[in-house]
């Protein structure tokens, strides 16, 4: 065999294994509830604890492991590879954009994700993949095969995920939802100080267009940043509002919540606050909107398209291409673009 030829062969045998071993799946060994320690490739599936309601799921990049909670109740919890240095998987709330069984990445030799479930239009993905016990993914978030079937299952477009560099801890029960609920100060309860009487905006600073994406999942936003609420349904803006009052600027940190299935006698969806992000204490819901001054018109507009699974995120950033991007709607870590 001439010696160029020889080299060819060589090349493309190496090419082959390599791209096995880009390519190996881990199948994955499901655990008893209880298991302290997972290994790599364990996982814990528990769907009969709470049959029903609103999927959402952590990412701990620290701890290298997922956990996926239904109407707040924690129902799996699994082993994960994040993204390698050099390619670290963004952190942040993201919503899964799209699903697709047996994708295959356009940027890595057609390598197979099963099971994809996009979090951002650049390639970031959860789906099955290798598992080696640390991080070595292009970015993306390698779960088990089996478990990556059992999450496809029960996740849905517009599923909140996010993705933290902390240790994770359980979702807790909190009424973020009294900012947009049917009484001023919640459901008829009274603070012990009444908030304070400020002016709505000016009409310049209101805007309801739910025509622009009739349907789709529905996420919230207040920048303190922009001091202005924000309303995006599949990702398309169809609302947005200024906060009149001088303490709608101040920092509240960044908080993530998500509208579980039951309702309180007033009508609202109770909320579950998911941990992992930065900043204070989450903020007093009860006297937030009184602070606020968002109007009246934007609050009541916002109640009635409020469902299981709504996203809520307050925070310190401003809405430009790091939070708010075509179709993707996300709050990433600074520097992240």
């Amino acid at each position: 065999m001439p010696f160029i030829l020889l080299l060819r062969a060589i090349a493309l045998l190496i090419l082959a294994v390599s791209s096995v071993h880009a390519q190996k799946i881990e199948a994955g060994k499901e655990q008893k509830a209880l298991t302290p320690d997972l290994k790599p490739g364990d996982y814990v599936w528990q769907p009969e604890v709470s049959p029903a309601g609103p999927v959402a799921v952590i990412v701990s990049l620290a701890e290298q492991t997922m956990y996926v909670y239904r109407n707040g109740v924690r129902i799996g919890r699994s082993t994960v590879s994040s993204g390698k240095d050099g390619h670290k998987t963004p952190t942040g709330v993201f919503t899964i954009l799209e699903k697709n069984v047996t994708h295959h990445s356009s940027a890595y030799h057609e390598a197979s994700m099963p099971y994809q479930e996009r979090l951002t239009w650049g390639g970031v993905a959860i789906h099955a993949g290798n598992l080696p016990g640390y991080p070595e993914s292009h970015g993306c978030i390698h779960v088990p095969m089996d478990f990556a079937k059992k999450l496809y299952e029960v996740t849905d477009k517009g599923t909140t995920v996010l993705v933290t560099d902390a240790k994770a801890a359980a979702p807790r029960a909190n009424q973020p939802g009294l900012l947009f609920s049917a009484d001023k100060l919640g459901g008829g309860a009274s603070p012990a100080v009444s908030p304070p009487t400020v002016p709505a905006p000016s009409s310049d600073g209101f805007a309801w267009k739910p025509e622009a994406a009739p349907e789709g999942p529905v996420s919230i936003l207040y920048s303190s940043a922009d001091k202005r609420a924000y309303v995006y349904r599949d990702g398309v803006e169809i609302g947005r509002a200024n906060a009149s009052s001088e303490e709608a600027g101040r920092s509240y940190g960044n908080h993530l919540y998500t509208a579980l299935a039951s309702t309180t006698p007033s009508g609202d969806h109770p909320w579950n606050a998911l941990d992992g992000l930065d900043g204070p204490s989450a903020p007093d819901a009860l006297e937030l909107r009184g602070r606020l001054g968002i109007p009246e018109e934007f609050i009541a507009h916002t109640r009635e398209i409020i469902r299981p699974g709504t996203t809520l995120v307050i925070t310190d950033k401003p809405v430009d291409q790091t939070t708010q991007s075509g179709r993707s709607f996300s709050v990433l870590d600074a520097g992240e673009q």
